[in-house]
C-alpha cells in the first residue's frame, strides 16, 4: 500500500482548512495536485475518507478515524525533526500564537524583538481573536486566555495574574469631576463590553457585595477599543494593569474608587492541548514568556 508522506499532509490539511483549495494554498501545491493525492490515499485504503459536496467536506466515520492516526504520525516526525534542532540547541519551524488583541499588542509584541534574537529559527505566526477558538481547527500551537479556564482538553500553564482597576483620563476628570463613592458611578459615563456581561461587572466593595453591576453607555468587543475609548476621555473604564501599566505611569489615566476596589486578578494562562507533544520550540516560547511576565 506504501501511504505516502505527501497523501498524508495533503489528507490533514483539507481537513483543516475546510478545502480543497484552502489546503492548496495552505501546501503551496495546485487544487488539483491536492486532490490527486486525496485520491490516491482513498484508493490504497479502499475506503472513502472524505464526503465533498458544494458547500463544504466531511469526514465519514473511516476518515476521522485514520484521522487521528494521520495527525499522530505527522505530530511524531514534526517531533524528530525539531529533537535533532534541539540538540543542536536551535529550536526551529513555525510556531502559531493566539491572543486577545490588547495583550497581544501590550504584552506579547514587546517581547517579540528579544525572543527573535534568542531563537532566530522559529518563524512566529501571530493571530488574534476576542473569543476562544478551537485551537485544532485553527491550527494553533499556544492560546494565551484571560480569566476562568473551562476546557478541561487543554493544558494551561500559568503566565502572571493581572489586576483590574477603575480608570479614566485626566481630561474626563476635569470635565465630570471624579466619582465620590461607587453609587455616584451611575451619574458618569460608563464604558464596557458587549460580551461576555460578567465583565460589566465592576470589583468595588458596598452594601451590594463585592460587585458592582455596570449599565455601559458604550459598549465595545474589545479591550483595546475600550482602552482608547477611555484615554481620549469618552468615559470611565474598569480595565487590566498589562495593557494600562504605562498609561497610569504617565498618568494618562487615573484611577479610581482606590479604597472600594476589590484587588481581583485575572489569571493568565498560555494553553495547548493536553495530547500535544510539547515541542522545542513550544517549550522554549512559554519559558521565555513565563520568565519575564512572571516578574510583573
Amino acid at each position: 500500500m506504501k501511504t505516502t508522506l505527501e497523501e498524508l499532509q495533503a489528507f490533514s490539511a483539507v481537513v483543516g482548512a475546510g478545502s480543497i483549495t484552502a489546503a492548496a494554498d495552505q501546501l503551496g501545491q495546485t487544487v488539483s495536485g491536492i486532490s490527486r493525492a486525496l485520491g490516491r490515499l482513498e484508493k490504497k485504503l479502499d475506503t472513502t475518507l472524505l464526503r465533498r459536496t458544494t458547500r463544504r467536506i466531511e469526514l465519514t466515520e473511516e476518515g476521522a478515524t485514520f484521522l487521528a492516526y494521520t495527525r499522530a504520525i505527522l505530530a511524531s516526525i514534526d517531533d524528530a525533526e525539531e529533537q535533532i534542532a534541539a540538540r543542536r540547541q536551535q529550536p526551529s519551524g513555525l510556531l502559531r500564537v493566539n491572543a486577545a488583541t490588547p495583550f497581544m499588542l501590550h504584552a506579547i509584541v514587546p517581547l517579540v524583538p528579544e525572543f527573535r534574537l534568542a531563537y532566530p529559527q522559529i518563524t512566529l505566526e501571530l493571530d488574534t481573536d476576542e473569543l476562544n477558538i478551537d485551537l485544532l481547527e485553527r491550527r494553533t500551537d499556544i492560546a494565551i486566555r484571560i480569566g476562568a479556564l473551562r476546557d478541561s482538553t487543554l493544558h494551561a500553564r500559568p503566565l502572571c495574574t493581572s489586576r483590574l482597576r477603575i480608570l479614566a483620563s485626566p481630561a474626563y476628570i476635569a470635565a465630570h469631576g471624579k466619582p465620590k463613592n461607587v453609587a455616584s458611578l451611575a451619574q458618569h459615563t460608563l464604558l464596557g463590553f458587549t460580551q461576555p456581561e460578567s465583565l460589566n461587572r465592576w470589583p468595588l466593595r458596598g452594601a451590594h457585595g463585592d460587585e458592582w453591576p455596570t449599565a455601559p453607555a458604550i459598549k465595545v468587543s474589545n479591550g483595546e477599543t475600550l482602552r482608547q475609548l477611555a484615554l481620549q476621555g469618552a468615559g470611565i473604564a474598569c480595565l487590566s494593569d498589562f495593557m494600562t501599566g504605562l498609561d497610569r505611569d504617565r498618568g494618562d489615566l487615573v484611577q479610581m474608587l482606590v479604597k472600594e476596589t476589590v484587588d481581583v486578578r485575572q489569571a493568565i494562562n498560555a494553553v495547548y492541548y493536553r495530547n500535544t507533544q510539547l515541542t522545542a520550540r513550544i517549550a522554549c516560547f512559554l519559558d521565555f514568556v513565563g520568565a519575564r511576565m512572571g516578574a510583573h
